[in-house]
């Protein structure tokens, strides 16, 4: 059943598949040439997939309010928890997706896109762990139509303030002032590991905001 709510969701955002396909592919290009003062791929890939995330997760999420999706769909056999865990499993899916896609970028570009490593992996999928991790509970409980237009500000600011903010933590030699008595491995585990722990506490958030909620 969750599979199906999973591919429901992708469905709804196929019109955005190409626009998407060609943002995941171009927009780490695009980044590495404005951005080759930063060594490393963290910052590119975290950028494009926050992006290509936030458009489909949006795009769902606008066409569910405009049809009152919600509504129908607890009206069939899908409870409201699978309901919910299905949206995160959706961003898991995304999130996926553009590492299988930065990687084949990397591969096939004839610029200097280098591939990823764990440690790129794990700061990404644990910053959009934050970040999905209040924004889906915050949507759920006030609605779309009243949450899009601060997500959608905060999302497309990202990418004008984080490079000019990681440029200038460079510079000052501040960029990772705090070194950790870990192997860079075990730092990287725990980071992922800290990303499920961040999602979970969301998700049974999102669940009983949802289920108690008049639709």
């Amino acid at each position: 059943m969750l599979f199906h709510l999973v591919k429901k969701d992708f469905l709804l955002a196929k019109k955005y598949w190409i626009f998407m396909l060609l943002a995941a592919t171009v927009l780490p290009v695009f980044m590495h040439t404005k951005l080759n003062f930063i060594a490393g791929e963290f910052l590119p890939f975290f950028l494009s997939t926050l992006y290509i995330s936030f458009l489909l997760f949006s795009t769902v999420s606008m066409t569910d309010y405009k049809y009152k999706g919600s509504t129908f769909l607890c009206a069939t056999p899908f409870t409201r928890k699978t309901i919910v865990i299905s949206t995160y499993c959706f961003i898991i899916a995304i999130f996926i997706g553009c590492c299988c896609l930065y990687t084949l970028v990397a591969l096939i570009s004839p610029w200097k896109v280098g591939l990823l490593d764990l440690s790129d992996v794990g700061r990404t999928f644990f910053l959009i762990s934050i970040i999905f991790g209040v924004m889906i509970p915050v949507q759920y409980r006030f609605g779309y139509e009243k949450s899009r237009y601060i997500f959608f500000f905060l999302i497309f600011l990202a990418p004008f303030v984080l490079p000019n903010l990681m440029k200038v933590l460079q510079h000052n030699g501040a960029v990772f002032p705090v070194s950790l008595p870990v192997s860079p491995f075990v730092l990287d585990a725990l980071l992922i590991l800290l990303a499920f722990v961040i999602g979970g506490i969301s998700m049974v958030l999102s669940i009983r905001i949802f289920s108690n909620k008049n639709l």
